[in-house]
């Protein structure tokens, strides 16, 4: 996996913040509940209002690296991201830590956006995909190692320990911002030279172009259908497992390392087979036949009658959904880049990045209602969702890419 010029950098800041995410992932909820002295609901309740502000954030946030460059609006949102974490550790009541997480989400949703606009800015259109495959998988290896580092703390459970997970997370936001400076400038509304010569010239960026962009806006909504994925693994299938199947509890586990281990392994391979918009839609077409084929498996678990065969289904669901993750994740960074204008890159990708504000949002509570209350039919029911909005991203975002500007032609050299 090798990175040249700005894709090393911006690659270098992708692993320096996510070791630290990781150990805050594994440690945050019990932190939380445990040293602070949060409810279960309050948790809850500050995490999905933080959420929604993170869902309003991106595409201002975007606007911003639009019209003052993405380079020091991505530093500002590390900065920013950085003192939200630091604030976690000095919560001592539920509006407190609420207030904080409504900074926190409005900060990573920006980061998303800012970074996403400084890639296509430094990268060249047929890279990018690949480039941001590469750091997706270079990004979950960090997760796994500050998942373990996490463990130590969990398994040490002290207040200091939790405390140094959070210090670990707020350090390597530091350090990626600081990393990203070593980028140069890049003008407000940039984009790769690549572009800058196949492309008219870009207007100055409208406060609103986005939001009246309906078919991109279209693509947005079945990207975050398909997003429900993330809380199906993380909160789901603990659950569904804990209560529903004969699985030992470690299976849990077993699930995360499959899933990191295999955005680890074929992120990358995903995103060589996936260079257009065409491309995109039929790899978020075979995402969704697969997260069908996973949500089939979760319900199958439930007929397991010994814990070896009952983990065996869920290991076989978990690799179905990784597959299907990986390919999505391909897909629908092709489609936010090759679908948004040159030089509203900034409030298009805050715009696509609400997709995951919505599914981190809404998706706990949508999924156990649907799976845990639906059981088996839960699931399925899940699938065909998922299905149905994998078939229907192809020819939507066909219709998106028809309603682009059509490129000049660019002079033959001479």
């Amino acid at each position: 996996m090798t990175f040249r010029g700005p894709a090393r950098v911006l690659a270098l800041a992708q692993l320096v913040n996510s070791v630290g995410d990781g150990a805050f992932h594994v440690c945050s909820a019990l932190f939380f509940s445990r040293v602070v002295g949060l409810s279960v609901l309050q948790i809850g309740i500050g995490l999905t209002v933080g959420w929604a502000t993170g869902l309003l954030a991106g595409v201002p946030v975007g606007q911003l690296a639009d019209r003052l460059g993405p380079r020091p609006v991505a530093v500002a949102a590390g900065l920013a991201t950085a003192l939200a974490i630091s604030l976690f550790l000095v919560v001592g009541a539920p509006l407190a830590f609420t207030l904080v997480c409504c900074l926190y989400a409005a900060a990573q949703t920006g980061s998303t956006a800012a970074r996403q606009a400084l890639l296509a800015a430094v990268i060249a259109p047929a890279e990018r995909t690949a480039v941001r495959a590469r750091m997706q998988a270079l990004g979950n290896a960090g997760i796994g190692i500050g998942a373990a580092l996490g463990g130590i703390a969990l398994l040490l459970d002290t207040p200091g320990a939790y405390v140094s997970a959070f210090v670990l997370d707020a350090l390597g936001f530091l350090a990626a911002a600081l990393v990203l400076r070593v980028l140069p400038p890049t003008p407000p509304g940039a984009v790769s030279a690549a572009v800058s010569a196949a492309a008219h010239p870009a207007p100055a960026p409208s406060r609103s172009d986005v939001l009246r962009d309906g078919p991109y806006a279209l693509v947005t909504l079945l990207q975050s259908v398909m997003l429900l994925y993330m809380p199906m693994l993380s909160v789901v299938a603990p659950l569904w497992i804990a209560t529903r199947t004969a699985a030992p509890g470690w299976t849990v586990a077993a699930l995360f390392v499959v899933n990191t281990v295999g955005v680890v392994l074929f992120q990358v391979r995903a995103g060589r087979g996936v260079r257009d918009v065409p491309g995109a839609g039929r790899a978020v077409r075979r995402a969704g036949i697969l997260l069908l084929a996973a949500c089939g498996a979760f319900a199958a678990s439930a007929f397991g009658v010994s814990p070896w065969g009952a983990g065996a289904v869920l290991l076989a669901a978990a690799v179905l959904q990784v597959v299907g993750e990986v390919l999505l994740s391909a897909g629908g960074w092709q489609l936010s880049f090759d679908l948004a204008p040159a030089g509203r890159q900034g409030q298009y990708q805050g715009f696509f990045a609400m997709g995951s504000s919505v599914a981190r949002a809404a998706g706990p509570l949508l999924l156990t209602g649907v799976v845990l209350g639906g059981g088996i039919a839960g699931w399925l029911a899940l699938g065909l969702v998922f299905l149905a909005a994998g078939l229907a991203t192809g020819p939507v975002a066909r219709w998106a890419a028809t309603r682009r500007p059509v490129p000049a032609e660019v002079p033959a050299a001479v």
